[in-house]
């Protein structure tokens, strides 16, 4: 990892990570000019992005990190203004590891056009007593790996022996403590005999699954169910991933199409995918669902 020099433009190409905002009325003055104070708020909420697309669900990571970031010092660089309704590219990388500190370097793009710098040092510590402590070495590889370009997931299908402590785990956070449905509704023997598929981090967490089966109601389709995904986590493809993944397993085994009940509020991100709604809208677990499915031919 190369640091900036002090002062120097920063261009987008040094950049892999961006979050995406528009200036609101309310961060302006009276010449529609951005609060100065402003552009740590936008850096902050960029590193907070950031976490997500190193599919890190950060409160858990950190309590499995056994720590927590705190900042050591901001320093902001200004080049120029944002205005009012401008749309910006927030930039954040990792830039230096040390013993227990860690450099982020940002930058506020619009357009091409660099507007303001910053620097955050964060240092990893002890969140009772607040003491600095290294880095954890599982963090270390895994903020260098995403700079480096690779993948944060890994895909895994297997049975429930194999997959089920993390898959029931994030399965239990969404449909029962989330969702409030009932225990009784999510647990049932269909899980000993299906294909179930997980997209893990790499501190080994489970961040999407669902599962696979037959559908003993239409031969030669597929059925899968119990999609989750992480709730900080939802947006970034996770969820996707482990669909294209259970639709694979099901087009390996010969299946020529996957039927699934959709939650109402997920149809748009199924038709996305190329599943159609087949019949009427009905309640299931008290959520409004609908039947939707695809062909797995061609």
């Amino acid at each position: 990892m190369q640091t900036f020099e002090p002062n120097a433009p920063r261009q987008r190409a040094d950049f892999r990570f961006f979050h995406r905002l528009r200036v609101r009325w309310a961060e302006v003055d009276m010449q529609k000019i951005v609060f100065n104070a402003h552009y740590l708020m936008y850096f902050d909420t960029a590193v907070a992005d950031y976490w997500r697309e190193l599919a890190l669900p950060y409160e858990e990571a950190m309590h499995a990190l056994q720590g927590d970031l705190y900042v050591r010092k901001a320093t902001v660089d200004f080049h120029a203004s944002a205005r009012v309704d401008d749309v910006l590219d927030v930039a954040m990388r990792c830039a230096r590891i040390g013993n227990s500190s860690m450099l982020f370097e940002g930058a506020l793009f619009r357009g091409d056009q660099f507007l303001v710098g910053c620097d955050l040092l964060y240092v990893f510590a002890d969140p009772a007593t607040q003491t600095s402590r290294p880095v954890p070495a599982p963090l270390r590889e895994t903020l260098a790996a995403f700079e480096a370009g690779e993948a944060m997931c890994t895909l895994q299908a297997g049975n429930w022996d194999e997959l089920g402590e993390g898959a029931s785990a994030l399965r239990r956070a969404v449909f029962i403590e989330e969702q409030s449905i009932p225990a009784e509704l999510e647990w049932d023997e269909e899980d000993a005999t299906a294909v179930h598929g997980v997209a893990r981090n790499r501190l080994g967490q489970v961040v999407a699954t669902g599962r696979l089966l037959r559908d003993a109601a239409h031969p030669g389709a597929a059925r899968i169910g119990r999609m989750a995904v992480h709730r900080v986590l939802r947006g970034e493809g996770w969820g996707e991933r482990v669909l294209r993944l259970l639709e694979d397993a099901a087009r390996a085994r010969g299946d020529a199409e996957v039927r699934l009940h959709a939650q109402r509020s997920a149809e748009r991100f199924y038709t996305r995918l190329g599943y159609a709604p087949c019949g009427e809208p009905f309640m299931e677990a008290g959520i409004p669902h609908v039947e939707m499915r695809r062909s797995l031919k061609g």
